[in-house]
């Protein structure tokens, strides 16, 4: 009963991290590189007759040019909210509509722009680093409840709390590691 209930944990514990791992990818997505990339819009809630609908529910997107993305609406009659849920984003980009399809030009990234945007992904991993030593915390703490309620063996804690600490140190790791990558990707001219 006891392995079975360590298993839970520890699996729980696993889902948790791969979780926050993703998270942090799709939060370095949506930060601007220079180059266009629906991730950054495709998640904008737009008023759709009414309810709020992710904008990936609504258009498809395409990238004809470097700096150039595409919004193609399904239903012509939500082009207006479209345009209007971007223009309120704030994400310094102005939508051209042709009344078929949506222009999202990317201009060029200043310097400043690139190094302030490199602290909000910095910000983002920090902010991701911190909730997976949240999870491996919490972990510890349902370790505990099961050594004084189940009685599970102090050295098998132990143990158990090492597997836990690896498991944090490298997706720690994996955080660091898009961090480089995403900072490398911002800072690129």
């Amino acid at each position: 009963m006891e392995n079975e209930l360590v298993d839970l944990v520890m699996e729980d514990t696993r889902e948790k991290m791969a979780r926050a791992l993703e998270h942090v990818k799709a939060e370095f997505a949506s930060v601007r590189t220079g180059r266009a990339s629906s991730a950054l819009i495709e998640n904008l809630l737009v008023d759709y007759y009414g309810t709020e609908t992710p904008l990936k529910q609504l258009a498809n997107f395409s990238v004809p040019e470097p700096r150039l993305l595409v919004v193609s609406p399904f239903d012509k009659g939500a082009m207006a909210a479209i345009e209007k849920a971007i223009g309120a984003a704030d994400l310094g980009l102005n939508p051209s509509n042709d009344g078929h399809v949506i222009r999202l030009t990317f201009p060029t990234l200043t310097e400043e722009r690139r190094k302030s945007f490199v602290k909000i992904v910095r910000t983002k991993a920090e902010e991701g680093k911190v909730a997976i030593r949240g999870i491996r915390r919490h972990a510890r703490q349902e370790l505990e409840n099961l050594e004084k309620g189940e009685g599970l063996p102090k050295d098998e804690i132990e143990r158990l709390e090492k597997v836990l600490d690896k498991m944090t140190q490298d997706d720690v790791a994996k955080v660091d590691e898009l961090l480089a990558h995403k900072e490398q990707e911002l800072l690129e001219v």
